[in-house]
């Protein structure tokens, strides 16, 4: 091994390792456009992963769609009042948003993966040591096409998804209960790891 090679090894070994999160339908039951901070309604044991998560040294993050705002179903401040009231309860290390209708075919729409690798590219994120986590198609594909492994919770639209996952043939890594579950199960996949590598 080359001196280089010997460095640049150092340097992805020191990348961090992060669970990407959908917001609507994952930690929060799904509203529909959800604008308005008093409708925001956490699910149940949502708050307890996150922090599991945390606690296991992963960063965490929101990766979300949120068209409504280009449909003008309700504005930025809503938005932002919605997020505050999630850092509150949340230990996030982000929430990151497309706010483009589907129509305007915008590269951070989700399934694509811009939004999550310019987040991954600031965080210094190693993909492949992290996970994604989301109820939608769309999220398991984002989490696939950006070399993550991909958790689907069955909260939301996931029963759905996971239909439609079956059809295609390209299964979610875990299907989980909810994020809670989710969560464990990262947790010990990580432990394993940890034992075969120690």
């Amino acid at each position: 091994m080359t001196i280089e090679e010997g460095e640049k090894e150092r340097n992805i070994s020191k990348r961090a390792r992060a669970v990407f999160i959908d917001r609507d339908g994952t930690i929060n039951e799904d509203k529909v456009y959800l604008g308005d901070v008093r409708n925001l309604e956490i699910i149940p044991g949502a708050v307890e992963a996150v922090k599991l998560l945390k606690k296991e040294g992963f960063l965490t993050f929101i990766i979300t769609n949120q068209s409504g705002l280009a449909r003008g179903l309700f504005g930025p401040e809503d938005l932002e009042r919605i997020h505050d009231k999630i850092r509150e309860n949340f230990p996030l290390d982000g929430i990151y948003y497309c706010p483009h209708h589907p129509d305007e075919d915008c590269p951070c729409r989700k399934p694509k993966p811009k939004m999550l690798l310019d987040v991954a590219d600031k965080f210094q994120v190693d993909l492949k040591t992290s996970y994604f986590i989301g109820d939608a198609l769309s999220d398991i594909e984002l989490g696939q096409r950006a070399g993550c492994k991909s958790i689907l919770v069955l909260t939301g639209k996931g029963k759905e998804t996971e239909a439609l996952l079956r059809e295609r043939g390209t299964p979610a890594e875990f299907v989980a209960g909810d994020i809670l579950e989710a969560a464990k199960w990262i947790k010990k996949v990580e432990s394993v790891k940890l034992k075969v590598e120690g």
